[in-house]
């Protein structure tokens, strides 16, 4: 078996932070783990592109355009720009919540509508599954848990290979002791949202 993950999103959402959870929970589980991250213009709010690979003889963190297991797509417009790194039997799971770039904010550009996004991605596969993990992140009492939103999420997900605890304790270990209570409320609302 071996399982790839296609992590992406803006600068800031804790994409490099949700790889090192995934990669974590997956070497717990017992699996070789490889990871590549493409930090671009993450300082700056731009793309952030993290892959990680875990099964038996994994040795290269890439992996060929279009063969990702998962999309985990942090950002909408990220998310439809990198379905080429998967296929039609992918699994996706994409967060609603855009982070507008700078020029949108400004006024000078316009953001897609996020209807319009869904439905670009369910036209060429139909394993989208959506979330609005900055809303949930609020209701576990901050939007800066909507990457362990996200994890959770994963963690619901339809064949995903790694247990829920696994990836729970491998959170747990990442997050500072303040910020535990926050991360496990939103990680749990995360898994719920998707597996209802």
């Amino acid at each position: 078996m071996k399982y790839t993950i296609q992590i992406v999103g803006v600068g800031g959402q804790g994409v490099l932070m949700a790889s090192m959870v995934l990669g974590t929970a997956a070497m717990n589980a017992g699996y070789n783990v490889a990871m590549s991250e493409v930090h671009g213009m993450a300082q700056r709010g731009g793309s952030v592109l993290s892959t990680v690979r875990f099964g038996d003889n994994v040795i290269s963190p890439l992996e060929a355009t279009g063969s990702a297991d998962l999309i985990m797509g942090f950002e909408p417009a990220e998310t439809v720009r990198n379905l080429p790194l998967g296929n039609r039997d992918s699994s996706v799971l994409m967060n609603l919540d855009p982070v507008l770039p700078s020029m949108v904010a400004a006024g000078f550009e316009s953001y897609p509508d996020i209807d319009a996004l869904v439905a670009s991605v369910k036209k060429v596969n139909a394993n989208l599954v959506t979330i609005d993990a900055t809303k949930l992140a609020m209701e576990a009492g901050k939007a800066v848990a909507a990457n362990a939103v996200m994890i959770g999420a994963v963690a619901a997900m339809k064949d995903f290979p790694l247990k829920k605890e696994d990836l729970l304790e491998a959170l747990k270990s990442k997050v500072p002791e303040k910020f535990l209570d926050l991360n496990v409320r939103a990680f749990e609302l995360g898994f719920k949202t998707v597996k209802n």
